[in-house]
């Protein structure tokens, strides 16, 4: 009898990283673990206890990345009773763009005596949102400039990404800036931790970084008339060789298999992101199929065989998920986030007693009583900008709305409204995808929402008018990068030699699918177009009050 092989997938969350380990035959997830992140997200204090934070920060202690490798992965080998030596693969995502300063050796400024009261040192996750006046200038400048890379992005650079967040460190520290050896994304840091080797992912260069496979990074030029100091920032701060995911990145080194308890020697996977590295865990490998990675953000990932400029996409990048295909991404960004919001701050003391009594918690009691109400019942209606807006307005200075209170409104109905507003600007990112000719047939969901709340998925499936499909795995994140990790350990190895190879065999859906209700429907339609009303209204300048709402807020608090 042959012995089975198993890959392992690293997956690198906002609060927590996940190791599962897979049957590399059929894509059985053997055993699983978690490791929360002792710092969390830093967006208060820092870890000295002292040194506070201003607004819209979000950072990150990479040595939750280290601590979570040492912990989950012989965890997992113990759980699942596997030896190391059947392990043939290792593959890795992360949020991104999320990104840190290092030294010359690679260890993170922050993790240096110097530097750990200094904020700017250490790793910018992605939601971190402060470098937004870097990004406005950015845009202003290529704009005039007539940069053509803008097209690929929708038209903006966010703030979120890679150059705002360097230029901003840049601006604000600029001692950290220049002790820094490179600039790098999580991803491929902690690839460089296991294998001794750089190899920066095509995917966070792609979608993140303004690279482009064929043309590379933007010029000297456009980065010298963003700042002087910024003219060779790829060829000092950086670096121009990139790595298509899918390809094997190196080899554990010594030193962390004895940490990860695997064998030396064994293939690690080119870093990936850990929204594209889904689709495929998804069953997704061809055109028409959107993905929704759905958890605290949702994340639209589809494939086209051209590229076309769909406004407001986060961009289109050539081999950016799938080989063969240019993928596009947009994205929401925030929704799980948002009805957390609203659990944390919003619910009566009354409902967190009957909650108790039934033994369940807040969201499946919410989640029941809002599946009692019909669509439009409540006359609430929303605008989901609780963290700005990513697609298709790339404004993170825009900020949540709720219209429609009256003295009768109850915690149930305002719940619901969250969910079909986050609903709403799901379908406004598909009629931007298909006006711009990116043919929208099927969606496809994964991530934490639709594992626990089935009244979002028909909400979402009655709003878009489409059938959503649910990958099988509740962590797709992991599991596109354990089918990842099998294509670098090859099909000699007992692995695969191509990722469409690994999905035919590792990847599975649910049988339940999410059908569009006739009726609601037509209600649908009739609040989507007040959606749309108050989307433009407020969004695209008519009336910046919530702009104005922030600046007050900002000035008022001395920042």
């Amino acid at each position: 009898m042959e012995k089975k092989k198993y890959s392992i997938g690293i997956d690198f969350g906002t609060e927590s990283a996940r190791a599962l380990l897979v049957d590399v035959e059929n894509g059985e997830e053997v055993a699983t673990e978690i490791y929360n992140y002792k710092d969390g997200v830093i967006d208060e204090v820092l870890p000295d206890g002292k040194t506070t934070l201003e607004p819209l920060w979000a950072l990150q202690n990479p040595e939750d990345y280290l601590e979570a490798l040492k912990f989950t992965v012989p965890a997992t080998l113990k759980k699942a009773r596997v030896k190391p030596e059947d392990v043939i693969g290792i593959g890795i995502d992360f949020t991104a763009c999320t990104i840190m300063p290092v030294d010359k050796n690679g260890t993170p400024l922050c993790m240096l005596d110097e530097f750990k009261s200094i904020p700017h040192a250490y790793v910018k996750l992605w939601k971190h949102h402060a470098a937004q006046p870097e990004a406005d200038a950015l845009n202003e400048i290529a704009w005039k400039r007539g940069e053509s890379f803008l097209l690929r992005y929708g038209g903006k650079i966010s703030s979120e990404w890679f150059f705002p967040k360097v230029w901003q460190i840049l601006n604000e520290a600029p001692e950290v800036y220049e002790k820094t050896h490179k600039f790098i994304e999580g991803a491929d840091w902690i690839v460089l931790q296991m294998t001794g080797v750089e190899k920066r992912n095509s995917c966070t260069a792609g979608y993140k970084a303004i690279w482009e496979k064929e043309t590379g990074y933007p010029s000297k030029d456009f980065f010298k008339a963003l700042d002087t100091r910024l003219e060779n920032v790829v060829d000092e701060k950086m670096s121009r060789n990139i790595y298509p995911v899918g390809e094997k990145a190196g080899e554990l080194t010594e030193k962390m298999a004895k940490s990860m308890g695997l064998l030396p020697g064994t293939p690690v996977a080119v870093g990936n992101v850990d929204a594209h590295v889904s689709v495929p865990a998804a069953t997704v490998t061809e055109p028409g199929k959107m993905v929704m990675i759905m958890g605290t953000s949702i994340c639209h990932m589809i494939l086209e065989k051209e590229k076309k400029i769909v406004e407001g996409m986060c961009g289109v990048v050539e081999d950016g998920i799938l080989p063969g295909y240019f993928g596009y991404e947009a994205g929401q960004s925030a929704v799980g986030d948002i009805f957390a919001w609203f659990i944390e701050n919003g619910i009566p003391p009354e409902y967190h007693d009957e909650a108790k009594k039934s033994k369940i918690n807040l969201y499946t009691l919410l989640e029941n009583k809002a599946r009692n109400l019909k669509p439009g019942e409540s006359g609430l209606l929303a605008l989901d900008w609780w963290n700005g807006n990513r697609s298709i307005l790339v404004d993170h200075d825009l900020t949540g709305l709720l219209i429609g209170y009256t003295l009768n409104t109850r915690p149930e109905e305002i719940y619901r409204c969250l969910i079909e507003a986050t609903a709403f600007g799901t379908k406004i990112i598909i009629n931007a995808f298909e006006n711009s000719d990116v043919k929208v047939n099927e969606l496809y969901a994964c991530g934490g929402l639709p594992e626990k709340n089935k009244l979002l998925m028909q909400i979402f499936s009655d709003v878009t008018g489409r059938e959503i499909k649910i990958a099988a795995s509740k962590q797709a994140g992991a599991l596109g990068s354990a089918m990842f990790g099998a294509v670098a350990a090859g099909k000699k190895a007992g692995g695969y030699d191509s990722i469409f190879d690994a999905a035919k065999k590792m990847a599975h859906l649910k049988k339940k699918i999410y059908k569009p209700i006739t009726e609601n429907q037509k209600i649908y339609l009739q609040l989507f177009k007040e959606y749309e009303k108050l989307y433009n209204y407020f969004g695209k300048g008519a009336n910046n009050v919530m702009k104005i709402l922030k600046d007050i807020k900002l000035k008022n608090m001395g920042k």
